[in-house]
Parts: C-alpha cells; structure tokens; sequence
C-alpha cells in the first residue's frame, strides 16, 4: 500500500495522476485558507472593523513565517521525492527525519525573534496607531505558536512528497473546523477579542501538528528496510539546504513584497486597509488551485526526475495547463458575479463603504489575473522539483522588484489602484523568465541524489 502512490506518480497516464494528486491538495489548501480567514471574519464580524484591520496588519507579517515553513517543506521534500521515485526508502526515511529535527531547531529560533521585533515591525511598516496595540498582542501570541505552525507545514509537505495528498486534506478539515470552534467561543463567547482568535489559532495549530506526527512516523513504518535508519544525517542536510534555502528565501520574497505592499496601503487610513485585507484573503482563497496545482507539479517531477522519467515531466506540464485555465475561467467568473456577498462576510457594504469599495476593486480586477499566476506555479514547480532553483529565484526576485517599485512609488501619486496593477505585472514577468528556461532543458540534467552521494564522499 505505501508503495501505490508511488506507483501511480511516475507509472498511470500524467493528467490523470497529477489531477487526481493535485485535487486532495487543492481542496485541503482551501481548507487552510479558511482556516486562516477564519480569524478575520469572526474578528470582523463579532468585534469591529478596527479589530479586522489589526488582524489584518499581523498577517502579512505572520505570512513572512509561514512562506518560510512552506519554503522549507518544498526543498526539504524535494529530496524525500527523488529518493521515493528511485525505490530509496532507507533514504526517503533518512531523509524526513532529518528535516524535521533541523526545522524543529529553526522554527524555535524564529519563534524568540519574532516574538521580540514584531512591535518594531508593525511601526516601521506606519500600522495605524488605533489598530496597534490589537495588532501586536495577536503577534505575541502568534509567535509562541510558531514552532507547531512550522512542523504542521513540513508534515505536509513530507505527506506529499510521499504522494499521500489525502492525509493533509482531512488533517486541514478537522483543524479548520476546530479553529473556527474555539474562534466563536474565544472571541464570541468570552470576549476576548483579537487575543482570543490567535489563542484559537496557535490551539488548533498545536494539536494538529502533534497528529499528523503521529500519523507520518506509522506510515513510515509501512516502508520495509534492511539496516538502521539514520535520524540525522549531514550529507542529506547539506544537500536538502541547497534546495530548501532558495526555496525559503523565494517564498520569504514573496511575504516580505506583501509587507513591503501593504506599508504602501497603510498611508491611504485603517477603512482602506481593512477592505484591502479582505480584498487579499479572497485572493489567497482563489489562487489556491495555482498554488496547489504548481505543489503537486513539483512533486511529480521530483518522483518522475527520480525515477529517470523526465519525458513524463513535459507530459504532466502540458497537462497542468489545462488545469490551470479550466480553473482561471472558473475564477474570473466567481470574482465578477459573486464579489458583493463573499466581501460581505468581511465587511459590511453598509458599515464602511470606503472598505467595501477598497476590497471590491482589488478583487475583481484581480480576478482577471489567476491564470497568470497559475503558469508561473506550474512553471516554477517543475524547476523546484529537480532542484534547479537559481533562475527560479531570480524570476521570483523580478516579481517582488516590480510590485514593491510600482506600490511604493507609483501609488502615492496616481492612488491606490497602482498597488494592484503591479501584481499581475510581477506574476507575467516571473512566467516568462521561468518558461525560457524550462525550455532550455537544463532543469533535466539536475541530479540531487548524485550530489548527495558526492557530499557524502566527501
């Protein structure tokens, strides 16, 4: 049984093997979006929209965090993949082990450094002074959640690099719907405002990711192997660094571009800030499918690459695109029809009109855009899982360049509206530079389990 994923990676038809791995994940990140919206919709609704816009100063930069626990599960996983498409399981077993011990150590360090600056931060980034104080107790409690928001993440990410995308999806649903539990009683029931839904949060977070512990170390049992395992070893933790590093640092680009963003949107007041907060977290709703499509293309490189089946690889690629415009289309029909009633769960029309009218403009001009950056995620996927990351960060490099420029020096004079038209400019810019060098091939010739054994050799 351990083994059928595997199997059905790198043997079954490609568009029926990348959907059919893909969907779970798509429909488990959903899970996560709302999971995280949770906390601004309760807060929004049961509390104020000042209370909404704290919510929604601390996440762009609890978003710095996790992109870099998501980062490091796609390097780290990496790796884990290419040894399970060539039959490696002592080394697929190596492999997770060391990952989590060394992300266990650094999600802690993390946790004490951003639980110290955060309050710099939000004043560095012009937070609203009467959205400050809320704002920096959600952070505070945040961070001491931290390490067990970082090793749900790289759970994940090993679930899925073993080609067992379900796992996560039920893990999501069941923390999703806890989080929402303890949201309505914490901040509903007693009162505890912004405080309440991080300590709801970083609750669920914690009892999630002590489950799917459980859970990965029982299906790691299932892989017959002769020998000892390693729980640590430095050759695969040199060589998953090499991935997972540029991985972390592209996925930390992309938060800190959102930091960087909305300092911009800080100087237009707090109802602004409020319907562009709501205006993102639609946004990180729809694109759900890009992302979860280009994860899911990153693995079945990895395995196919693994496995040495690159044509498979062109194969899923043309099929991802199908999938990426079926959802593109779907998209650009959910934002211009059904914007009033979703936005209206995170602000009331009647109650801010100039929020309302912040986050409907941002969405539904965005909406147009998805597809674009669905390209890029599939693009970007193939690269990341056969470990070829330089060019791959340096497209993602160009796409926070152009949309932090545009928002920081073009919106204080032409308005607002320059903040989102700059995204799908960064999306686009990114798309190409990646599709020029897939198309080059070298992405072929990339070999993490030869590397290893010469950093072991060494």
């Amino acid at each position: 049984m351990a083994q059928n994923a595997k199997e059905n990676l790198i043997t079954q038809p490609p568009a029926r093997s990348l959907f059919f791995f893909a969907l779970p994940m798509i429909i488990g990140n959903l899970f996560q979006q709302f999971y995280n919206m949770a906390d601004s919709i309760i807060v929004g609704n049961l509390v104020g929209e000042d209370a909404l816009a704290a919510v929604g100063a601390s996440y762009s930069f609890t978003t710095v965090f996790i992109m870099i626990a998501i980062g490091g599960g796609i390097g780290a996983s990496v790796l884990t993949s290419q040894h399970l498409g060539a039959g490696h399981y002592r080394e697929m077993k190596s492999s997770v082990y060391t990952f989590l011990i060394a992300f266990a150590v650094f999600s802690t360090m993390l946790a004490v450094l951003g639980f110290a600056v955060n309050p710099t931060v939000l004043r560095l980034l012009k937070t609203p002074d009467n959205i400050l104080p809320d704002a920096v107790s959600y952070l505070q409690i945040y961070f001491v959640g931290l390490p067990f928001m970082f090793m749900y993440n790289i759970l994940s990410a090993n679930f899925n690099a073993l080609g067992r995308s379900k796992i996560p999806l039920f893990l999501l649903i069941f923390s999703s719907i806890l989080n929402i539990v303890l949201d309505l009683w914490m901040v509903g029931s007693l009162k505890m405002g912004v405080a309440g839904a991080a300590v709801a949060t970083v609750i669920a977070q914690g009892i999630a990711a002590v489950i799917s512990l459980v859970i990965l170390m029982r299906l790691l049992s299932t892989y017959a192997v002769e020998g000892k395992v390693r729980r640590f070893r430095s050759d695969m933790f040199v060589t998953g660094v090499k991935v997972a590093i540029p991985s972390i640092v592209q996925q930390s680009i992309v938060s800190i571009g959102m930091l960087l963003t909305q300092s911009a949107v800080n100087q237009f007041g707090s109802s602004a800030l409020a319907g562009y907060s709501a205006g993102t977290r639609l946004e990180s709703l729809c694109i759900v499918p890009m992302i979860a499509t280009g994860n899911a293309m990153s693995t079945f490189t990895a395995q196919n690459l693994g496995a040495g089946k690159p044509e498979r690889v062109r194969q899923g690629y043309r099929a991802a695109y199908g999938i990426i415009i079926g959802f593109g289309v779907l998209l650009i029909a959910v934002s211009q029809l059904f914007y009033a009633p979703i936005l209206s769960a995170f602000v009331e029309q009647g109650e801010s009109a100039v929020a309302f009218e912040t986050g409907t403009a941002y969405f539904r001009f965005i909406g147009f855009f998805f597809s674009f950056l669905g390209f890029k995620a599939i693009t970007d996927g193939i690269l990341r899982g056969a470990g070829d990351i330089k060019i791959y960060m340096l497209a993602n490099l160009i796409n926070l360049a152009i949309r932090v420029a545009v928002a920081q020096l073009c919106s204080p004079i032409w308005g607002i509206e320059l903040i989102w038209y700059a995204v799908p400019m960064g999306w686009t810019a990114n798309y190409l530079i990646s599709y020029l060098w897939y198309r080059t091939g070298n992405w072929k010739r990339r070999n993490l389990l030869k590397n290893e054994r010469q950093d072991c050799n060494e």
